[in-house]
């Protein structure tokens, strides 16, 4: 069926769809133009965004959020809106000072006080305890009022004590005399030394003559010292003129007046007291101890010069052995016993080698029927000596 014209045109304007047209490609080419002109926008605005981020952002007083004054100012204002708690402790107080009691018993809650279990109940409350003082017995090592008992006693234990307070000739012979009774030399010593200082040489003399353990003490302590000028003084003063003498003319004065010579005064004492046949001076003369306490014999002088001092002087068989015995080298201790019959020295030494031959040899040399043979006669015979030839 023919439609009219009119209504060909009626239809297509009043229809959804269009009539195709050759400008159908334009607007499509229209809408994609729009499209990307809209992404483009939103492009733009990312990238606004994007650049916000840079601006400097600043407070309301026109300081950069963020800075150091910023960051004072943000703290400073937050610590003000928050109350301050007081952690310090708080101790009642009232007119007349602190009071044991409100210490120990706390605050009460209506005016009074609360008994000890309540208190101890109350979270709220802290005890405090008052430093009491120390007793006083607990400050006599830092002062030095003691008496005379009580510093002989400290000067006893090693701990500190002063002597300075007894000033005083009374105070003074009565720490002595304490000292004294305690039987300690280092205390009668450390005493004495201090009255030394502080007295006169007279007044002391004076009141050690009746004192005879003090007055030992100290002669020996002026001998030690060497005070020789002090110690002649303390004699004249008591009248010793003997002992003022076995010390004005004793050999270590004479030593140390001359300034003689170690090596050269010991060979002169040496032969001195040898001369004397003082034999036990003699051995006083090398006896040293070591320093754990054990007593041996030392000599300046080689012990086979010292034979010979002694050799000179006459010495007995008996003694001669006692230093011959004492010579390093056995050869020459050999050499040396033979040469002054020390037959003892010679055995010893030939058991102490082995060498059995050269005890037999020797056994020709001694008396017959002698304690020598008869010794070298039980060494030969005993079996436990593995000789060497």
């Amino acid at each position: 069926m023919m439609k009219s014209k009119a209504d060909e045109e009626d239809y297509w304007n009043s229809s959804k769809f269009k009539a195709f047209t050759f400008d159908d490609e334009d607007d499509e080419f229209t809408r994609l133009k729009e499209s990307k002109q809209a992404v483009n926008s939103i492009r733009s605005l990312v990238e606004e965004e994007d650049d916000e981020d840079d601006v400097e952002k600043v407070s309301w007083s026109g300081e950069p959020i963020g800075s150091i004054s910023w960051s004072v100012r943000e703290t400073a204002s937050r610590e003000q809106s928050f109350p301050k708690i007081n952690t310090e402790p708080s101790l009642p107080k009232s007119n007349s000072g602190y009071s044991l009691s409100s210490l120990f018993k706390g605050k009460a809650k209506a005016g009074g006080f609360q008994s000890f279990s309540e208190s101890l109940s109350d979270s709220s409350v802290r005890h405090y305890a008052p430093e009491l003082r120390k007793p006083k017995s607990e400050y006599k090592d830092y002062i030095s009022d003691w008496s005379p008992e009580e510093t002989v006693q400290r000067m006893q234990q090693g701990k500190v004590f002063s002597l300075e307070k007894f000033r005083s000739l009374q105070d003074k012979l009565l720490l002595l005399d304490q000292a004294v009774r305690v039987h300690d030399g280092n205390v009668i010593t450390a005493v004495l030394i201090y009255l030394k200082k502080s007295l006169s040489k007279e007044v002391l003399f004076r009141e050690l003559e009746s004192r005879q353990t003090a007055l030992r003490h100290f002669i020996h302590y002026l001998t030690e010292t060497k005070e020789q000028r002090l110690l002649m003084e303390l004699f004249r003063a008591l009248g010793r003129t003997e002992d003022m003498a076995g010390t004005y003319s004793s050999p270590a004065n004479i030593r140390q007046t001359f300034r003689i010579a170690e090596k050269q005064f010991f060979v002169t004492a040496l032969a001195a007291r040898a001369k004397l046949k003082a034999w036990l001076d003699v051995d006083s003369l090398f006896s040293s101890r070591n320093w754990l306490g054990f007593s041996r014999r030392k000599s300046p002088l080689s012990f086979h010069r010292v034979v010979d001092v002694l050799q000179k002087n006459n010495a007995p068989v008996q003694v001669l052995q006692q230093y011959v015995g004492l010579v390093d080298d056995a050869e020459l201790k050999i050499s040396l016993a033979q040469k002054h019959k020390c037959h003892d020295i010679v055995i010893n030494t030939y058991r102490d080698l082995k060498d059995r031959q050269l005890l037999l040899g020797y056994r020709g040399k001694v008396g017959r029927g002698s304690a020598e043979e008869r010794k070298i006669d039980e060494l030969l015979s005993n079996s436990q000596i593995r000789w060497k030839n």
